[in-house]
């Protein structure tokens, strides 16, 4: 049977184009997914209006108007500064509580008070949201309103700069320890690993015999597919008491354990990519040099490595995205305490930490804080990327 293989190129050219397309549209749909996200709360309110959430309150009225709870959202005017709410129950006589509100007020015990104290009492768990009850002495019987006001949008300058992070009870958004956190693991771990990661991918592919090197290759490669949560338990049982005894600290968890674990995660990706890249190196470039009379270490040092000089670079970027993008096992080995590094074995929360920690429970504002944190966080990667980048189409031009 004659295969027509002018129509099956052309089958597969759009076929390998389709997928291409696709891939880049999944891609751009995702960054344009979280960066609306990331960028929403520094624009918009956190909701258009007020909200009113009942418990065991069948009907109300607010401000004149009849309303049936059903377990969602009350949605009034951002604009109203009081609330007149009316409720009973069957057969009840109804029940009216008068609610001043201002939410430009920056103090939480200020914001939000009866007008007429019939009984009822207001506590306020988080910022911006209030329950009122009543009556105020059965708090197992008393219906109750959950109030919650719409919150401007955040200052961006506070959100990068900001020390504090209590996103719950204060609605305080700083991340500027986290990033310190993140910047210092990071360029710990790499200062730690990619020497010893070039160096022992040049040992590999130019020193050491082929049976052994073989060997060890499939050991690195076996180690760079091992999950991160498995180093981040080799890190709490090994790392971290290591460090409490050395140091004599109450805690082992802090900066210098994360750096530790991070910096042994990257070896592996770092390895193979080096060696990888020196084993593809021509061997005439080897051979004139050592015909030249240079020796072994010099060939390697000063011919074999500058020649695989754009695989290391890789290597070295792939580590980098590595170190700054790791979570589960900084989490296990970092304290995750949010604030200033104070020292070497002080705790730290990276930023990768923050949104796997709290992704879980956050909602509102809060979850879309966290999808922030992810922009800081692509941002930071693209600028260490581009720099590395940057000094490698330097050093080529010179």
């Amino acid at each position: 049977m004659a295969v027509n293989r002018r129509g099956m190129d052309i089958f597969f050219k759009n076929l390998f184009r389709l997928m291409s397309l696709t891939s880049i549209l999944a891609l751009a749909s995702i960054l344009i997914f979280v960066f609306i996200q990331g960028l929403t709360p520094f624009i918009v309110p956190s909701a258009p209006g007020i909200r009113i959430v009942t418990e065991r309150i069948e009907e109300l009225q607010i401000n004149g108007q009849v309303y049936q709870s059903e377990g969602t959202y009350i949605d009034i005017p951002p604009e109203t500064r009081s609330i007149s709410v009316s409720f009973a129950g069957p057969g009840e006589t109804p029940e009216v509580l008068e609610i001043a509100l201002d939410p430009g007020e920056k103090d939480p015990e200020k914001r939000l008070h009866f007008i007429e104290n019939r009984g009822g009492t207001i506590s306020y768990p988080e910022a911006y949201t209030y329950t009122i009850q009543y009556p105020g002495m059965t708090a197992a019987l008393g219906r109750k309103l959950h109030i919650i006001l719409p919150e401007e949008p955040y200052s961006l300058w506070n959100f990068l700069s900001g020390m504090d992070w209590r996103p719950v009870y204060n609605k305080r958004y700083g991340i500027f320890p986290m990033i310190i956190g993140t910047l210092a693991v990071s360029f710990g771990a790499i200062l730690l690993g990619l020497p010893l990661g070039i160096l022992s991918g040049l040992f590999l592919a130019e020193f050491l015999p082929e049976k052994p090197a073989l060997i060890i290759r499939g050991g690195v490669e076996l180690l760079a597919g091992i999950p991160s949560v498995v180093y981040g338990f080799f890190g709490l049982m090994v790392i971290v008491p290591a460090v409490k005894q050395i140091f004599h600290v109450p805690s082992g968890n802090g900066l210098l354990s994360a750096i530790l674990v991070l910096a042994v995660m990257i070896l592996p990706t770092v390895i193979t990519i080096t060696e990888t890249s020196l084993r593809a190196v021509s061997r005439s470039h080897r051979e004139a040099s050592l015909s030249l009379g240079a020796s072994k270490m010099q060939t390697a040092w000063f011919v074999t490595l500058p020649h695989a000089k754009s695989g290391v670079i890789a290597g070295i970027i792939l580590g980098i995205s590595r170190a700054v993008g790791e979570t589960m096992a900084l989490i296990l080995v970092a304290g995750n305490s949010v604030q200033m590094v104070k020292g070497i074995t002080g705790s730290v929360r990276t930023l990768t930490a923050t949104i796997a920690l709290e992704m879980g429970y956050s909602g509102g504002r809060h979850s879309q804080m966290l999808f922030s944190i992810g922009v800081v966080l692509f941002v930071l990667i693209l600028m260490l990327n581009s720099a590395i980048l940057w000094i490698r189409r330097t050093a080529e031009e010179e």
